[in-house]
């Protein structure tokens, strides 16, 4: 069953594409992007959960981005 997200697909797509599009016109190398990148998602987390709600959300995001990995290979 395909998640269905509560978000505007636009308003999602708009802000990836800001997002790599910093990643991008900043010339960033892969490894400094996904560090970045996981850095933001900790701090996500770190700032809108407690410490075991936000480990369960961890644990859930790390799967769905294999899922989505797997889904693109």
């Amino acid at each position: 069953m395909p998640i269905v997200s509560k978000y505007d697909a636009d308003r999602q797509e708009k802000l990836v594409n800001d997002v790599l599009s910093v990643l991008h016109e900043e010339q960033v190398p892969v490894d400094l992007a996904l560090m970045t990148l996981g850095n933001a998602v900790t701090h996500i987390l770190s700032e809108h959960y407690a410490p075991e709600r936000a480990h369960q959300v961890a644990e859930q995001f790390g799967k769905v981005l294999l899922q989505s990995l797997n889904k693109s290979a």
